[in-house]
């Protein structure tokens, strides 16, 4: 399977940067999800890519082959990147059987007849549709369909699998049902996919490598659950994760011990990084999962670190968020269990662990993670 490589790449709309100076490597074999809001310039890298899209400059490589250069005066045509494209509508032919929605590219192709028969029973069986082989796309279910489109974009044995939002017309339980076997697809085919969503959950759940991107310039590229635990800045800190991180705005002074000091409108702490750094800002913001508040049920003051109220309680079974007020200050915390907790009940909560993230305020960037103790 060949590497991907984007130099340089930028897409202009007028006077507007849809993607700004894009450096991509995406190894062979990965999964690699573009993630981000609407109109961040996901789809549109992966249309560059695909050769849907004409780079304003830049550079794309395909395996040992250029198909696009600005500079040299080369762009070579989406059907001659072997690439598959799957698309958000599926876009199956009505009057086609599956198993003719299947062999009309092999066909296309001028593939025999006994090869095309293999190829498209050995994808009937991959994707688990040969009932269904002789049905119509009318015939099928939503997640059927997406199935059908997926073993079509897969027969000619693509290099890369390029996959925009093809999850968002099936139901919730659908989504996950599918997200199961785009993951073992991956496994199974060992091909290169690109994938763009502005779900983090599907990011997360699927993919090798996210890159992250907000107004056309990526803000970080890295695992999955790196971006969770370690992001590059306050935009990668807010977008992914569900409940959202706590964020508390703070004032920042070094101690001779290497901690620093933090001073909340709320509380007071100690923060202990977890590596040597240089503050160079007094005005911080505090990064706090929630899943790293931990509360006492309780009250005991002066024990738990900080007094707190329950704001709000939203038990859902196997887990509960917690919305908890600490003077004027509203932090959310996820406990992994289901509790009913009194609305205004008085309770302790503690921070837990030593992945609390500081941020600069003024640049946004991540400075440093750590413990942090309250004083």
């Amino acid at each position: 399977m060949p590497e991907i490589i984007l130099e340089n790449i930028t897409k202009m709309f007028g006077k507007t940067a849809a993607v700004d100076h894009l450096d991509l490597l995406i190894h062979s074999g990965d999964f690699i999800t573009l993630l981000g809001p609407s109109g961040c310039g996901k789809t549109t890298t992966l249309r560059m890519i695909a050769g849907l899209e004409t780079p304003t400059e830049g550079k794309i490589t395909i395996g040992d082959r250029v198909v696009f250069s600005s500079e040299d005066g080369i762009n070579i045509p989406p059907n001659k990147r072997d690439v598959g494209f799957l698309f958000q509508n599926y876009a199956l032919w009505p009057h086609m059987t599956v198993y003719q929605n299947i062999a009309f590219g092999l066909e296309n192709l001028k593939w025999s007849k006994p090869d095309i028969e293999s190829r498209v029973a050995e994808l009937l069986a991959l994707l688990k549709i040969e009932p269904f082989s002789k049905r119509y796309p009318s015939e099928l279910s939503g997640g059927q369909q997406q199935r059908v489109a997926i073993a079509r974009t897969l027969a000619p044995n693509p290099k890369v699998l390029f996959l925009d939002e093809p999850l968002s017309n099936l139901d919730a339980k659908l989504r996950l049902e599918m997200r199961t076997e785009l993951k073992r697809l991956h496994l199974s085919t060992k091909a290169t996919f690109v994938y763009v969503t502005h779900d983090q959950l599907e990011a997360m759940t699927l993919s090798t490598k996210v890159c992250l991107m907000k107004n056309g310039i990526m803000q970080q590229y890295a695992p999955p659950l790196e971006v969770y635990s370690q992001p590059a800045n306050l935009f990668a800190a807010d977008f992914v994760g569900n409940p959202a991180m706590n964020f508390i705005d703070a004032k920042a002074a070094c101690r001779p011990d290497g901690s620093v000091g933090l001073k909340a409108d709320s509380f007071s702490g100690v923060f202990m990084p977890d590596e040597k750094f240089k503050l160079d800002c007094s005005d911080v913001v505090i990064g706090i999962r929630p899943e790293f508040i931990g509360i006492h049920d309780e009250f005991q003051p002066g024990l738990q670190g900080l007094d707190a109220t329950v704001y709000s309680n939203m038990p859902s079974g196997m887990e509960t968020t917690v919305k908890l007020k600490v003077g004027e200050t509203i932090l959310t915390s996820v406990i992994f269990r289901g509790v009913d907790y009194p609305v205004d009940k008085k309770v302790g909560i503690s921070f837990l662990g030593d992945d609390i993230l500081l941020f600069d305020k003024e640049s946004g960037l991540k400075l440093v993670s750590g413990s942090l103790k309250t004083e």
